[in-house]
């Protein structure tokens, strides 16, 4: 099977310049590309879920309407793709990793994320700890659309975009690293845009 990339039309980018914000090899923009593999899908909130599975098979769920009532952060971060644009002072509204992990019972070091659409992508568990990661439900102080990843995305702005699975549904939190979608493809398993890890042996 062939994948193919979806971008979205007029993207336009600008050099990095002498802007420290921006990691080497991207460019600069002031819009939002959108990037897919496959169809985007419609998931209505009176269906979603969101859920952590521990290592011991034990799940922590919440429904839109449990996740709605949680505290709430409204982060302001770069983003940087992998496809080499970076987009600065983004503005987001979600709920904190550190949050929806807390009283999650676990030792394990990685996490295998899931999505609606059958995306999966790994990380590091810390990675997700500390205030480096969210829930986000909201972009613009709007609600987050479908073709960002509405009505719920992982956002995970110290990683390369494709790390902040869109759509997503659960977290799978592992003992060892298990590849995901992009990474069994010849991406790179961590994505740190600042040491431009884009494909293994980056």
């Amino acid at each position: 099977m062939t994948v193919m990339a979806l971008i979205s039309k007029g993207f336009l980018g600008k050099r990095r310049g002498d802007d420290t914000r921006i990691p080497p090899g991207q460019y600069l923009t002031h819009d939002f590309p959108v990037l897919a593999v496959g169809p985007t899908p419609v998931v209505k909130t009176d269906k979603w879920s969101f859920t952590i599975t521990s290592e011991h098979g034990v799940d922590t769920s919440w429904t839109w309407e449990e996740f709605r009532a949680l505290p709430h952060e409204a982060p302001t971060v770069d983003i940087h793709c992998v496809t080499k644009w970076s987009k600065l002072d983004t503005s987001w509204g979600g709920v904190s990793l550190d949050l929806l992990l807390d009283g999650v019972d676990t030792s394990a070091n990685y996490v295998l994320a899931h999505s609606y659409d059958g995306y999966t992508t790994n990380l590091p568990l810390a990675d997700l700890r500390g205030g480096k990661a969210w829930v986000a439900e909201t972009f613009d102080g709007q609600p987050l659309v479908p073709e960002h990843g509405g009505p719920a995305r992982l956002l995970v702005p110290h990683l390369y975009l494709w790390k902040s699975a869109k759509w997503v549904t659960r977290l799978e939190l592992t003992a060892d690293n298990e590849q995901g979608f992009w990474e069994r493809g010849g991406y790179h398993d961590y994505g740190d845009p600042w040491l431009e890890q884009r494909y293994q042996g980056d």
